[in-house]
């Protein structure tokens, strides 16, 4: 489930502050080495496939591949838990870009000639800027992490490919695909997009996020997923002192707004239609979520 189809993209080579360069190490990603192996993986027991009976499973089964073009998953084989974490590999980082690209820039595939050196050539230059805002270098941001959801791949995974083949990476000698992803970033603003109001300008910036790319495959969607991984950003931003955390959302997209709506984010205000013209997008709706008063 698309939240913003807009990926960040570097500016041009912005000098790193000497604050930046002398933060803790436990507030971003020294090396990309000392990630791996250094997350748990949490499994949610909700997004647990189980075998319903034959007709619902038809059904459904029918109503995904409409929805998708006949790219539905099956999971009868097995049941396939969702992993919900912080990323732990490289491989897993890139794996999830290429989600994103897949989800943000789908009609690329049908209408652009070459559309799959354009894919790649956006994917390395999102993997680069995630990169280095996951590093530490992006002077705005102080600490980002991107969060997803994988899956073992399966044979039953067949007719969905295509998702398989672009969102496939290996951990510990296993296939897994990822099937959700979004990033936490903890800054004062997000390049382009609303800026959120609190904490207020003399208090300190360091406890305000942004959720940005949040996408689930289409393969999956209205499963749970995108509620799994909010669920997951919201306990992080716990852990990192987060009191007001922010997303943005198409004002458009109904589906979206019902699950911020449910993980409890709240209106806070709206993008201007000039904005949104001029950068050539449906109008922005900015939520906020009191991280204080959030209960996990």
């Amino acid at each position: 489930m698309a939240s913003a189809p807009r990926l960040l993209l570097p500016p041009a080579a912005p000098p790193a502050t000497a604050a930046a360069a002398d933060a803790p190490a436990r507030h971003r990603h020294a090396t990309f080495a000392a990630a791996q192996g250094a997350r748990r993986r949490t499994v949610v027991p909700r997004l647990r496939w189980r075998r319903a009976s034959a007709a619902a499973a038809a059904a459904a089964a029918a109503e995904a591949a409409a929805a998708t073009g006949g790219a539905a998953l099956h999971t009868e084989e097995r049941g396939g838990a969702v992993s919900v974490r912080e990323f732990v590999t490289l491989g897993e980082l890139r794996a999830a870009v290429r989600l994103r690209i897949r989800t943000f820039y789908e009609y690329a595939a049908h209408s652009v000639v070459g559309a799959e050196d354009l894919r790649k050539s956006l994917a390395d230059r999102e993997y680069e800027a995630l990169h280095d805002r996951i590093s530490g270098k992006m002077i705005n941001f102080q600490r980002v992490s991107c969060i997803n959801g994988t899956v073992p791949l399966l044979p039953s995974f067949a007719s969905a490919e295509e998702l398989c083949s672009t969102c496939k990476f290996v951990e510990d000698e296993e296939e897994r695909v990822v099937v959700g992803s979004l990033d936490l970033n903890q800054c004062l603003w997000l390049p382009d997009e609303l800026t959120g109001k609190r904490p207020g300008v003399n208090e300190s910036s360091h406890t305000r996020a942004y959720l940005s790319n949040v996408c689930v495959a289409k393969e999956l969607q209205r499963n749970g997923l995108g509620y799994a991984l909010v669920d997951k950003s919201k306990k992080l931003a716990h852990e990192w002192g987060i009191t007001d955390l922010y997303v943005h959302v198409a004002i458009n997209n109904e589906a979206a707004k019902k699950l911020y709506n449910k993980c409890g984010f709240v209106y806070e205000s709206e993008e201007p239609a000039w904005k949104a013209r001029f950068l050539g997008r449906p109008r922005r709706l900015l939520l906020w979520l009191d991280m204080k008063k959030d209960t996990l």
